[in-house]
């Protein structure tokens, strides 16, 4: 039973050079696109309580709060639900901050990516720094307590003292959560199709890593996933129900789903969502094997790693027997735990070739 939502809001201002997620620049297609939304709830959703709702995109703060408000209407929540709203530091206003907080917010996301300006510019976001520490504070100021940041590091002309200057911002502020993502440059984004100049190397990436890392935990922070840190307490409840394997709904344009045992997700083209919101692009029933295979790529995700006895327990085998040969290739990389295995750092940035022999 999927205990958890998310909503993808497709527009933007203008989009971001790494960018390759869909988004479109038709501010007058806002309003009728959110009612599309209601309708698509409405037809699918369950009335589950949930634990956590998460809206992102493109650029939610371009959407009124009272349409947002109509939305959150929809949905029953649990009395400690997180309830999230991604915001870009341009859209930066008091008031509105004060509205979502009033009709139910009470996480927000703020995409800083930078405090370096002219960085920003070189990525093409549309804000500066004085831009995100007024958005910090006004957020501040209207009652938001769990504020996450996100940066970047491995951007154009980026120093590892840039990156190290910008994690040190953060710290100033009081913030609870922090996700620090990489440069990953994808075909279909306008990187992808004019490849950046002064890209840092991917062991200059790694350094960046180990140094976000290292400057974290010395101030309290804990990393829980791969690129997200938090102070005790204030991890993302909804980052944390994808890593666990577990059912949400999705609902816009373009968003992914996982219901019944099935992963599905909608259209991109905006018209043809508009005009048929409730139905699916394309669904897959997975398999025993698929979900066993999402199970251990999710979970390695997280820092406290699987849980092997509760694997074996769900899909009645012996995780360790069955891939032993992987276990063993790579047992510098892992580390036995109490309940099974995990990571450790350099494993994690060799992740995604390690976990993909975990593929069948």
């Amino acid at each position: 039973m999927p205990n958890s939502v998310y909503i993808h809001i497709p527009f933007c201002k203008r989009k971001c050079k790494y960018c390759s997620f869909v988004s479109y620049n038709i501010p007058e297609l806002i309003t009728g696109y959110m009612f599309s939304l209601m309708k698509e709830i409405s037809d699918n959703y369950q009335l589950e309580s949930l634990n956590t709702l998460y809206i992102g995109g493109g650029t939610p703060s371009l959407v009124q709060a009272n349409l947002l408000e109509k939305v959150l209407n929809k949905f029953n929540f649990t009395p400690n639900a997180e309830i999230t709203i991604e915001f870009n530091p341009d859209d930066s206003d008091i008031e509105y901050l004060k509205n979502l907080r009033k009709i139910g917010f009470n996480r927000i996301s703020i995409g800083a990516q930078s405090f370096n300006d002219r960085i920003l510019s070189l990525i093409g976001r549309r804000h500066n720094a004085l831009q995100i520490t007024k958005a910090i504070e006004e957020a501040q100021q209207s009652d938001f307590d769990n504020i996450s940041i996100d940066l970047m590091y491995g951007l154009p002309t980026q120093t590892l003292d840039n990156f190290i200057s910008d994690i040190n911002k953060v710290l100033t502020f009081n913030i609870k959560h922090i996700s620090t993502y990489g440069l990953k440059i994808e075909q279909e984004s306008y990187f992808g199709k004019n490849p950046p100049l002064n890209i840092p190397s991917d062991d200059e990436q790694a350094d960046r890593y180990e140094t976000a890392n290292k400057i974290l935990e010395e101030n309290g922070f804990s990393r829980y996933e791969v690129s997200n840190f938090a102070l005790k307490g204030y991890e993302s409840k909804h980052n944390l129900n994808y890593w666990n394997n577990a059912e949400y709904y999705g609902f816009g344009v373009s968003a992914h789903g996982y219901t019944s045992g099935i992963r599905y997700y909608n259209t991109s083209s905006i018209e043809k969502y508009m005009k048929y919101p409730s139905q699916h692009e394309y669904g897959k029933f997975l398999t025993n094997q698929e979900k066993l295979e999402e199970e251990i790529f999710l979970g390695f995700r997280k820092t406290e790693g699987i849980n092997i006895h509760n694997i074996n327990e769900k899909f009645n085998i012996d995780f360790e027997n069955k891939y032993k040969f992987i276990l063993e290739k790579y047992n510098t990389y892992f580390v036995i735990t109490e309940f099974g295995y995990k990571l450790n750092t350099k494993g994690t940035m060799l992740s995604n070739i390690i976990l993909s022999e975990f593929l069948d």
